[in-house]
């Protein structure tokens, strides 16, 4: 059963889409240099100390040949320290193999997953499966090491005060060469297995005909505490989980994979995902401990981020950003031609799975076009009242995104109070990710730091809101020195890292 809020109405925020354009111009410049007291508008709170790290696509072609899709864009890390009411602005490319191979021949060497081919047509791109490690989609401090991370491989290894490319990285021997890592990880604030440490949980898929879930965690200092596998039938496609103190949650979409046009050379892998409508969503609960798989179905629908899970009695939570289908990757298209009007909005569905009877019921918690989720870090795999995430500044149908929402949960079905600020008509948002207030009680005592492409400007701000009152707007605004390409994700420490002078 599915059930639908009442939107919330806005007077709908129009856009222009040559503003949205203009975000995806490539970035080549990288500095590193204190933000003067002009580039600051307002007060950065003097408690809020830490780095924040963001990791996205910044270089949208190679020698002046367009990438076909912004997911084969290369990473570059941007840093924002902040420090007794200062900030320091860096950005740096990660030095992936793929990335020195392609400056220095001047062209493009590679094929991208999600659609790039080289030039020369199917006979220069026939059997090239030799997909380049772009290391741009997530950057997490862990274990005194700073991750650059893509899900299709290892991650990068970056000094974190520097921003400058270490190595590709096996974390102590537990990857193999190549083994994948997901962009993903979750950080379970007390892990009840470690005497209520905390640890960092995350998986690697290997898909094929039949496909295989790794699982590991790992201590605070980075030593690895726990691996798992698990094999599961069918083509997986899964970029996110879910944890709650005793399960990994994953969904697998109901999806097809068909590699024959890819290794043909006629097509990326990307555009040989299909979408199968009449094919389940199955949602797969791993008890952490290496128990038993359970698995359980739901109507189809297709899922990239996750908000959140926990458990409750019998049931178990889990909160996701959900369309109602998964649009195939058109060849010979370009993203910046896409229909928005077209394509499904993302939602916040609940999923409520009774572990005794199997029965899986779903509820639409908001129908506003909406994406990357972010809550307090201490209520990650436990029940939680407020949820953050980017949106659309309208009310209904598939938008860029250009606010930023905050939902109260408290209630059972729907939300009982909703905040929105937007930076409609020519500002545009992504991801907002909450730093807790230093000794703050209040599940919202804190701040959501939040990057915006200024299309006026042709730049990007950092805007700090406070959580407990977004619709006040930024209680300080961070112009940084140029734009910084529509990004995916980051994550904030409380270490202050800042290059030497």
């Amino acid at each position: 059963m599915t059930t639908t809020p009442t939107p919330l109405r806005l007077d709908p925020s129009s856009y222009r889409r040559d503003d949205w354009q203009r975000g995806y111009q490539s970035q080549r410049q990288e500095s590193a240099q204190w933000l003067s007291e002009d580039a600051i508008e307002g007060t950065i709170p003097p408690e809020l100390n830490g780095t924040f790290f963001r990791n996205g696509p910044g270089l949208l072609d190679i020698g002046g040949t367009p990438i076909a899709h912004p997911f084969d864009g290369d990473g570059m890390i941007n840093a924002i320290a902040l420090t007794n009411g200062r900030a320091h602005f860096q950005n740096r490319y990660v030095r992936t193999a793929g990335f020195v191979a392609e400056q220095n021949a001047g062209k493009l060497l590679y094929r991208g997953v999600f659609g790039t081919q080289k030039p020369g047509g199917w006979l220069a791109n026939i059997f090239d499966t030799n997909f380049k490690n772009i290391a741009n989609t997530n950057v997490i401090y862990w274990g005194g090491k700073l991750l650059a991370l893509w899900e299709g491989s290892q991650p990068h290894r970056l000094d974190p005060k520097t921003l400058e490319t270490i190595s590709l990285e096996d974390l102590d021997g537990t990857l193999a060469p190549g083994e994948a890592f997901a962009a993903h990880p979750r950080v379970d604030p007390a892990c009840a297995a470690d005497g209520g440490q905390p640890c960092l949980v995350n998986f690697g898929v290997k898909a094929g005909l039949s496909s295989t879930i790794h699982t590991f965690e790992f201590a605070p200092d980075g030593t690895l505490l726990r691996r798992h596998a698990r094999s599961i039938p069918g083509f997986a496609f899964m970029h996110d989980m879910a944890i709650t103190p005793r399960y990994s949650v994953f969904c697998q979409n109901p999806v097809t994979f068909n590699p024959l046009p890819m290794l043909l050379g006629f097509s990326g892998a990307g555009a040989c995902i299909k979408f199968d409508p009449k094919s389940p969503t199955k949602i797969y609960l791993l008890p952490r401990d290496g128990g038993e798989l359970e698995i359980y179905e739901t109507d189809p629908c297709f899922i990239f981020h996750h908000a959140n899970a926990y458990e409750s009695g019998e049931e178990m939570i889990l909160d996701s950003i959900c369309y109602a289908n998964f649009p195939t990757v058109e060849e010979n298209t370009s993203y910046l031609d896409v229909d928005f009007d077209a394509l499904p909005p993302g939602e916040l569905w609940r999923f409520r799975i009774n572990r005794s009877t199997g029965q899986v019921r779903r509820t639409v918690l908001e129908s506003r076009c909406c994406e990357f989720p972010s809550l307090h870090p201490d209520r990650v795999g436990r029940p939680y009242r407020y949820l953050y995430s980017g949106a659309a500044a309208q009310p209904s149908g598939n938008a860029p995104l250009q606010a930023v929402i905050k939902l109260d949960l408290e209630a059972d079905s729907t939300p009982s109070d909703r905040q929105i600020y937007s930076v409609a008509p020519r500002g545009f948002t992504g991801e907002p990710v909450f730093v807790p207030r230093p000794g703050g009680t209040a599940e919202d005592d804190g701040w959501l730091l939040l990057l915006v492409y200024e299309s006026a400007q042709h730049r990007s701000s950092l805007h700090i809101l406070k959580a407990q009152d977004i619709e006040a707007g930024p209680i300080a605004k961070l112009n940084l020195p140029y734009h910084i390409p529509y990004g995916l994700h980051g994550s904030f420490t409380p270490e202050v890292f800042i290059p030497a002078s």
